[in-house]
């Protein structure tokens, strides 16, 4: 299934107020082979109660001295139904592995193409292992929710459906009693249900924040060992793990006491309609045979032992709704970024343009932008410089429609950038990152990310662009040499460089650098920058940086300081103004 479809599954049919009504729905494409499913089903485990009523005719044959062709033929019946079990089970096995897998797929793909459009404010709320926990997690606990309650409920319900036809044929007065039993184990689920939820919903919660809390763990590992803290950050997790075991006890506690209380209810209601039956038989009240008394006691058993099966599910069921209700989170989430079918801007030359943009983030006691207004043209080099939180990267996100202005226009090429279909504009956008990410896979993967066109030739041509022909350079690999995860096997400017050949080979009009050289030593520094100077040429550049000398070299040097434009000019006009530039580049040298 496309990933467009599955996400438009994923937002149709899931609510997070109806969970078993949104999977009931997620189900509905495999409803016909389920049916097949179903019957395949009866099939296989009609022997569960068929072969009681056999063992009651073999009891009574014996105790009435009977032929022993009548005991013969019941055997024959029994011995057909085993052997049918096998291949039903395969058939059943398959249909609802299928269907089951399939939902999975559909899940996961609709919650990462979802994900994919949610704004970088939905984003930077929530931790990026909450949404791997959602993902993996909670799709997980809806494949064995359905893997398991399906045939536990199947069974449940065949069993019940064969004792009661079966019993009204033999024995109808005991009718009642089975139909006794049904109301009270919906009765017992229904309750556990509704006292398990609230356990299971907390208990997802603290895991997720333990992922958040791992996540965190991991990132902040060389921090933590060049620093000798490995005590403190061991106790931060495990007072967490610690929140995770309580959590966890009390909803085990939870689903071991009500399972204990509904097991021994049930068997002492066996043991009350053997003892009846059993007194019926002697006393004459009712004309039962000794088969009979068996046959009403096994059914009995096989009844209990389904709710028993049904209650140790329920938790399952609490579960895999709640996982429901998580997945729906995402599906009902409305802070998105959906521009599909708005504006192609066609081929982009690069002029940009602000007119008095604000941006004011949610819960903000100040605004990140406030009247920001300039123009480049296309091919101009633009560097924006300023302290931290001073605007600088905000800027750069609001070029490239991560956020959305709270008051003024972003034009590209003249067009409102509101009324611009964004993935088409990106096309022509690349974007070198301070933080590099590189996939855990080759060279040729990683330049060549997001696209199947390019030739060799055009990748080794970015690479020399970007000054990175060293990576493969004593690689007999070439092209093909593994970049580690995360890029581990590479130096810092190295994966730099590669990220600068990632941007280069897509031929942008639009180039974002943002910090790009700002965690390299000086020898690193000047091979990036380098490559970065050749990157920018006939193309409009947008530079964020903290080093000042990586940006002396462009058209116009635009000084952010609380989120307005305080000076504008050329490396020369701002040194000679004095201003702000001025002192930031006295207090760069000192620092240095």
């Amino acid at each position: 299934m496309p990933l467009v479809d599955a996400e438009a599954v994923l937002t149709a049919d899931v609510e997070r107020a109806r969970p078993l009504r949104s999977l009931l729905r997620l189900l509905r494409p495999y409803r016909w082979a389920l049916g097949g499913a179903l019957g395949a089903f009866v099939i296989k485990d009609s022997p569960t109660w068929v072969l009681p009523p056999v063992t009651a005719a073999v009891i009574d044959i014996v105790v009435a001295g009977g032929p022993l062709w009548h005991i013969t033929v019941w055997a024959g019946l029994a011995l057909v139904l085993l052997i049918l079990n096998y291949p039903f089970q395969m058939i059943f096995i398959r249909i609802t592995s299928a269907a089951t897998r399939s939902l999975a797929y559909t899940v996961r793909t609709g919650l990462a193409a979802r994900l994919q459009r949610l704004s970088f404010g939905v984003h930077n709320r929530q931790s990026a292992s909450v949404v791997q926990t959602k993902i993996v997690r909670d799709v997980e606990n809806l494949e064995l929710m359905l893997a398991q309650l399906f045939p536990t409920v199947l069974s449940a319900a065949a069993t019940l459906v064969g004792a009661i036809v079966i019993t009204a044929f033999n024995v109808p007065a005991f009718v009642l009693v089975f139909a006794l039993a049904i109301p009270l184990a919906a009765g017992l689920v229904a309750y556990i249900r509704r006292r398990a939820t609230e356990r299971n919903e907390a208990f997802r919660r603290e895991v997720e924040l333990l992922s958040a809390q791992v996540t965190e763990m991991a990132a902040l590992l060389p921090i933590t060992r060049g620093h000798g803290l490995e005590d403190v950050a061991t106790a931060r997790v495990a007072a967490r793990a610690e929140s995770v075991r309580e959590a966890g006890r009390q909803l085990d506690v939870l689903n071991g006491r009500f399972g204990a209380m509904s097991w021994i209810s049930y068997q002492v209601l066996g043991l009350i309609c053997l003892v009846g039956a059993a007194t019926l038989a002697v006393t004459g009240a009712l004309p039962i045979t000794p088969g009979q008394v068996v046959l009403l006691s096994t059914y009995f058993g096989l009844l209990t032992n389904a709710v028993v099966m049904l209650m140790s599910v329920a938790p399952l069921l609490t579960r895999g709704l709640d996982a429901m209700r998580s997945v729906a989170d995402v599906a009902e989430e409305l802070d998105v970024e959906d521009t599909r079918g708005q504006r192609d801007p066609g081929r982009v030359t690069g002029a940009i343009a602000l007119e008095d943009v604000t941006v004011r983030y949610p819960g903000a006691n100040v605004a990140a932008l406030e009247g920001v207004s300039f123009r480049i043209e296309p091919g101009q080099t633009v560097a924006f410089v300023g302290p931290s939180g001073s605007g600088k990267s905000t800027i750069l996100n609001i070029v490239l429609g991560f956020v959305r202005p709270t008051r003024g226009q972003v034009r590209i090429d003249g067009m409102d950038l509101a009324t611009l279909d964004l993935r088409a504009l990106r096309r022509s956008v690349s974007i070198v990152p301070q933080e590099t990410v590189l996939l855990a896979g080759t060279v040729r993967e990683n330049v060549a990310y997001g696209t199947t066109d390019l030739s060799d030739e055009e990748i080794l041509h970015a690479l020399r662009d970007a000054n990175a022909m060293d990576v493969i350079a004593d690689s007999p690999d070439g092209l093909d040499t593994l970049v580690g995860e995360r890029g581990s096997r590479l130096s810092g400017g190295q994966r730099q460089r590669l990220a600068i050949a990632r941007a280069l080979v897509r031929e942008p009009r639009i180039l974002v650098l943002d910090e790009a050289t700002s965690a390299l030593d000086a020898e690193s520094e000047s091979k990036v920058t380098e490559a970065l100077d050749r990157a920018r040429r006939g193309r409009t550049t947008l530079i964020v940086a903290h080093r000042l000398s990586t940006v002396r070299g462009a058209d116009r040097i635009v000084v952010i300081s609380h989120g307005r434009i305080v000076e504008s000019g050329t490396h020369e006009e701002l040194l000679r103004a004095e201003g702000a530039y001025s002192r930031l580049t006295l207090l760069q040298r000192s620092a240095e």
